[in-house]
């Protein structure tokens, strides 16, 4: 499991490190690590051509030192210092001993280099990028060259993956004792590109403010029938969904339920025709959610349309986990959910999650981690944010980010799907944050292996779903 954590956890983590080891050597710890990584990305130093980007404080060290590394392995090294009066005194000395130079026209060495290091803020940075630095930047990126940033991308927030700014876009990130939110989350997480960490001796407490999943953690999480399994013991999800209008969001969300791995799916609503036709295993029902049979989970709002209140609140007043998606989600009562004792999973968009909360929906996709955990707070649930990256919040948790999916996956009824797989995992006995992150992580997966980089469908996410389930399942088997 990928763990990140907060700026100032870091900070401290560093601080007592720094109070145990002879000074310097974090420094040179990260610069040694970022050298190596920018090495193996060029595969030939000798004679290649570096800029340094290098603003002030320790990450200008770094990446001054890191030049330093590399120009002594024969590279044409050149230092374009953003504030010269506070650079890294040290770490400009050895650039320069190492042969470096200090660029005397930046855009000069920006106009063909093979590498560019992004130094010009840390973790520590606010807000975008300063005015100064932004030509810079964008000739660095207009050059064609390797980009990559030392710890984090300029002109993002590390703790909350916000981009208040223009921000530098790196091919590669090297970062430094641990992983910080923001590269985890989007928007921030798209400007980070592919993320290397470097250990450097941090001692950072056990419980995190993000975690992402692997394919071990998923794998441990996956319901597995055994000999004395049947239906109910695998678990029966219920689902409420679709309208005359939408028939096909009732179908996609038994796809995605039984692709899951539910035991049995019982449909209730009036998409009954069009289920049967394409899953006669269904259990269909015409009446209310209440009549409808023994469950284990239920699922309630995709498709649904207009008057969806009196199912959501049937379904609500049940003693089984809830999933709330799409149309009931619109007009929820936070109290509702409150007041219930099982398990209640909500899975908004970023409109359906700005139209709960009362902001704009520019609002929630600038500051996903932020208006998912006002979310989970405000319902006491656990939110599942759907995005580019998926988050999953529970109130006294860590987040949970996943970015297994794939663009191709924004397609109409992909949503649907993921409720059905979510609902069949909360049938099974996952809980909301296990089960809503689980989901997220195989329908990523399902929707890769569904498109492999071409447009695809959401019934195809749906029948793509268990050879995801079976590629992270394998890792157990490999063990």
């Amino acid at each position: 499991m990928r763990t990140a954590y907060r700026v100032d956890i870091v900070r401290a983590a560093e601080a007592d490190l720094i109070r145990r080891v002879p000074a310097g050597t974090l420094m040179h710890r990260a610069a040694a690590g970022l050298a190596a990584a920018c090495a193996d990305l060029l595969g030939r130093v000798y004679g290649a051509r570096v800029v340094l980007l290098v603003g002030s404080g320790d990450n200008g060290g770094d990446t001054l030192y890191a030049g330093a590394r590399l120009a002594r392995r024969g590279a044409a090294v050149h230092a374009v210092l953003l504030s010269p009066d506070r650079a890294h005194p040290d770490g400009l000395a050895a650039l320069k001993r190492a042969g470096g130079r200090v660029a005397d026209d930046p855009f000069d060495v920006l106009a063909a280099p093979d590498l560019v290091l992004d130094g010009i803020t840390g973790i520590g940075g606010r807000g975008g990028l300063r005015p100064d630095a932004v030509p810079l930047a964008r000739a660095a990126r207009g050059s064609g060259a390797l980009v990559v940033a030392v710890d984090l991308p300029s002109g993002v927030d590390a703790s909350t993956g916000e981009v208040a700014g223009e921000a530098l876009r790196a091919d590669v990130t090297v970062t430094f004792g641990a992983y910080k939110p923001g590269l985890l989350i989007d928007p921030a997480r798209e400007y980070a590109g592919t993320v290397r960490l470097i250990p450097i001796g941090l001692d950072l407490p056990s419980v995190p403010d993000i975690e992402a999943l692997q394919h071990a953690d998923v794998a441990g999480l996956l319901p597995t029938p055994g000999g004395e399994s049947d239906k109910y013991r695998r678990g029966v999800v219920g689902i409420v969904a679709g309208s005359a209008r939408y028939p096909g969001a009732a179908v996609l969300a038994v796809a995605g339920a039984l692709r899951g791995g539910a035991g049995a799916v019982r449909y209730v609503g009036p998409g009954g025709d069009a289920v049967i036709a394409r899953f006669p295993e269904t259990l269909v029902s015409d009446g209310s959610p209440a009549k409808a049979g023994r469950v284990q989970a239920w699922v309630v709002g995709p498709g649904l349309g207009e008057g969806q209140g009196q199912a959501v609140a049937e379904v609500l007043a049940s003693d089984v986990p809830v999933l709330v998606d799409a149309d009931g989600l619109r007009g929820l009562d936070p109290e509702a959910v409150r007041a219930r004792s099982a398990a209640t999973l909500l899975t908004p968009h970023a409109g359906e999650a700005a139209a709960l909360l009362g902001v704009a929906r520019e609002r929630v996709e600038a500051e996903r981690l932020a208006s998912v955990r006002e979310l989970a707070e405000r319902f006491g649930a656990t939110v599942l944010l759907k995005g580019s990256t998926t988050l999953v919040a529970e109130a006294g948790s860590p987040v949970r980010a996943n970015a297994t999916g794939t663009a191709w996956l924004a397609t109409a009824g992909s949503g649907d799907v993921l409720s059905g797989l979510a609902g069949s995992l909360l049938a099974a006995g996952l809980g909301g944050r296990d089960a809503g992150a689980v989901a997220a992580y195989l329908h990523g997966l399902a929707g890769r292996l569904a498109a492999r980089g071409a447009p695809t469908s959401a019934y195809a996410v749906a029948e793509a779903v268990p050879d995801a389930w079976r590629d992270a399942a394998s890792t157990l088997s490999r063990r």
